[in-house]
């Protein structure tokens, strides 16, 4: 995924009113829930540092948006729903 497209997409997420819980998927498969604005940081600034953090419950992750494959809305259920941003 481009790293200036998820960093946006993020950041439209990040803002929504109210908050809706996302997944992120790495490209080796794992998933990270973001179920709160603060559980994720990264600097917003276009061109600035790809590196991104989340805290979330038991889940401490230091990673590069180049490793993230997709980003997707959570439905009620807990699983994906249509929208979803892929690489």
């Amino acid at each position: 995924m481009q790293v200036e497209l998820l960093r946006s997409e993020l950041q439209r997420m990040l803002r929504q009113v109210p908050f809706r819980p996302f997944v992120l998927t790495m490209v080796g498969g794992e998933q990270a829930v973001i179920e709160h604005p603060e559980n994720v940081a990264f600097d917003p600034r276009p061109g600035s540092s790809s590196d991104f953090y989340v805290l979330s419950g038991s889940i401490r992750l230091f990673s590069t948006f180049e490793s993230v494959s997709s980003v997707a809305m959570l439905s009620g259920s807990g699983s994906n729903s249509g929208e979803q941003v892929t690489a």
